[in-house]
């Protein structure tokens, strides 16, 4: 067993000792031939590059919002009735005071032309006392009387003309009538629902944004707003209102702003996208073609120990973005003013190389220059 043991072994040691020896030959081997090839092309590459530096950009808070009327009621009679009228059309814009629909009242029509006729006959009665009472000839309590009953019989004409305005339903504010849910002759229960009606100019959208964006929002602040429905237009508004507590779930705020609906394309209830905009402030903007993005982060190359033949060392710099200004982007982190940057062409090159610089007026110069597209 121990013989057999040391000959495998050595055999062992025979093949690791042949494999180094091949390895070490095929290194050396290659060596060789890369010190053959000659040197190498060390001329720098040539790249467009722009000097950092902030700009005023104003800032905006996105949310996703939803539209509110300002004033949306459903239209339903207070009293008991039959539908003896109806003065409106589904779809129909009406203006306030309108009538829309008159319930059966000729009970309370008759009634108030008796008390018309009870108030008229006590304001003859006080007429007369008072002119008695100035010779003595009638009482202060019969005067006084005769004061009660006619004010009573008003009362009960004022009583009626209420009752009466409660059969007809009129337009409380203006708005566009939704769909008619009653037909002539039916019997409505109080409560039942006649129709929508809906102000949709202006219009209120709601939404939220996180507690810490509140010190940035300020009553009158303008809003942006677009809708897929109508993707060409911007619709613009101001803050309206703040909520005065932060939701404790979700700790964001409530916002509301004020949003005029010229045309009415917009309707109540829709979901839409909306920016709130914030005071212009100092920012680094760079073309988007500068930002490499990678598994560990956004990155631009800097370009560092520029000398006066334009020739310079690029390096790596990790970033972090902000939002998008069509075709350049807000850095937030990374890039200090003055720093020149490399706004094409950095997939040439490692962190490291040598590149020959020139100037790069915009984006656009850019990208017609270098081939390099927007991302």
């Amino acid at each position: 067993m121990g013989v057999s043991f040391v000959r495998r072994a050595r055999a062992y040691l025979v093949v690791a000792t042949a494999l180094v020896l091949v390895f070490t030959l095929l290194y050396g081997w290659r060596t060789a031939r890369s010190s053959d090839t000659g040197p190498l092309d060390r001329s720098p590459l040539s790249v467009s590059t722009l000097v950092a530096q902030p700009r005023a950009v104003a800032g905006e808070l996105q949310a996703v919002g939803t539209l509110q009327a300002v004033s949306e009621v459903v239209l339903a009679p207070d009293v008991a009735g039959r539908v003896t009228a109806i003065h409106f059309e589904s779809g129909q814009f009406v203006q306030a005071g309108d009538v829309l629909v008159n319930l059966y009242d000729a009970p309370e029509q008759a009634d108030r032309a008796a008390a018309i006729a009870e108030a008229e006959f006590a304001q003859l009665q006080l007429r007369r006392a008072q002119q008695l009472a100035h010779t003595g000839a009638e009482s202060r309590e019969l005067l006084e009387r005769r004061q009660a009953e006619a004010d009573k019989a008003a009362a009960l004409v004022q009583q009626l003309d209420a009752r009466i305005e409660q059969k007809t339903i009129r337009a409380p504010f203006a708005g566009r009538i939704g769909i008619r849910r009653i037909n002539l002759g039916q019997y409505l229960n109080a409560g039942d629902p006649i129709a929508t009606l809906t102000q949709l100019d202006p219009l209120y959208v709601n939404f939220m944004l996180p507690q810490q964006e509140l010190p940035h929002l300020v009553i009158g602040g303008p809003v942006h707003v677009t809708v897929d429905a109508v993707p060409e237009q911007l619709f613009t508004g101001s803050i309206s209102a703040i909520e005065p507590r932060v939701d404790g779930a979700t700790r964001n705020v409530a916002v509301q702003a004020l949003l005029d609906n010229v045309g009415g394309k917009l309707q109540s209830g829709m979901y839409v996208t909306t920016r709130a905009v914030l005071p212009a402030s100092e920012m680094m903007v760079v073309p988007l073609t500068a930002v490499q993005a990678t598994a560990f982060g956004d990155h631009v190359m800097r370009v560092d120990e520029l000398g006066p033949d334009g020739v310079g060392t690029v390096v790596s710099k990790r970033v972090t973005t902000g939002r998008r200004l069509g075709d350049e982007v807000v850095v937030l982190e990374g890039i200090e003013p003055g720093d020149r940057i490399v706004v094409a062409g950095q997939n040439r090159f490692p962190p490291g190389a040598r590149v020959q610089v020139r100037e790069a007026e915009t984006v656009a110069d850019t990208v017609a220059a270098t081939g390099v597209q927007s991302r």
